[in-house]
């Protein structure tokens, strides 16, 4: 069965399909495994694709320790202990792209790059890291969450999608079903993800990531601002950056075809070439 346990015992569900030069798929802020599923179906004929639900989200169990970036990470390095994962590609898409950045020191001799999409070191803005949401947005993101945090996360999915992107009715009709089937987290859980968000600053540990690295973003994400990842692009010294024109904060679903083919060739790139 695919779980696997934390090192506090919490029972953690993945998903696994194909064989092959492993792909490990990490999801953003209060979605699950799910999200992933275009890739599960694509990458996994010529890779062992692997995507966890985070502690609290999807089918994996709450955690007595909360949900920081620390224990996310945690939870990821006891993942690959648990499948014996070794120079693996490990990607991140938001929320998840800072979980890769957190776990990277932990998983450095297990990983032969990293994958960061529509992702940022930093989420709110600062005088000297501007390319991020203003503090109050947060401010108002938590306000809708106490109030109604289905409601909330309704309107942060809208916002994940730029005007003409769902034109298409059977990729809309498809996305929709995808989105709407993902369990909606505690609001608690929803909350502390959010303010482990807003509290953490993730710049200092660029110039860490010796691996080669794959930075994928929308030329319109609203969420993370695209000039997060022009800067984690130029502080990262062996990294590539595609930008997805006419995309916004979920590139790999609106976009599935040319994301994965930019992850294929990116994982092609470099089998063996980190050990």
């Amino acid at each position: 069965m695919p779980w696997y346990s934390n090192i506090n015992g919490d029972s953690l569900w993945y998903e696994e399909r194909g064989s092959g030069p492993a792909i490990v798929l990490i999801h953003g802020w209060c979605m699950s495994s799910a999200v992933w599923q275009f890739q599960l179906e694509s990458l996994s004929r010529s890779f062992r694709v692997i995507a966890p639900d985070l502690r609290g989200h999807g089918r994996s169990a709450p955690s007595s320790d909360g949900y920081c970036f620390d224990v996310y990470a945690s939870d990821i390095a006891a993942l690959f202990q648990r499948l014996d994962l070794k120079d693996a590609l490990l990607v991140g898409w938001s929320l998840g792209a800072q979980i890769v950045l957190r776990a990277f020191k932990q998983l450095r001799n297990k990983v032969a790059g990293v994958g960061l999409v529509s992702g940022t070191p930093r989420f709110t803005a600062v005088e000297d890291f501007p390319c991020a949401l203003a503090s109050i947005e947060a401010d108002g993101m938590a306000a809708k969450l106490r109030r109604n945090t289905a409601r909330a996360l309704e309107g942060f999915v809208g916002r994940m999608f730029v005007t003409g992107e769902l034109e298409n009715p059977e990729l809309s009709t498809r996305i929709s079903a995808l989105l709407s089937a993902i369990p909606v987290p505690d609001t608690r859980i929803a909350l502390q993800s959010l303010q482990a968000l807003v509290e953490t600053d993730m710049r200092s540990i660029l110039p860490d990531i010796d691996v080669p690295a794959l930075i994928v973003n929308g030329d319109q994400d609203v969420i993370c601002l695209p000039g997060a990842s022009a800067y984690m692009a130029q502080i990262i010294v062996n990294s590539q950056h595609i930008v997805m024109p006419g995309c916004g904060h979920t590139p790999f679903l609106t976009q599935s075809f040319a994301f994965d083919k930019a992850l294929t060739d990116f994982r092609r790139g470099i089998c063996g070439c980190c050990r």
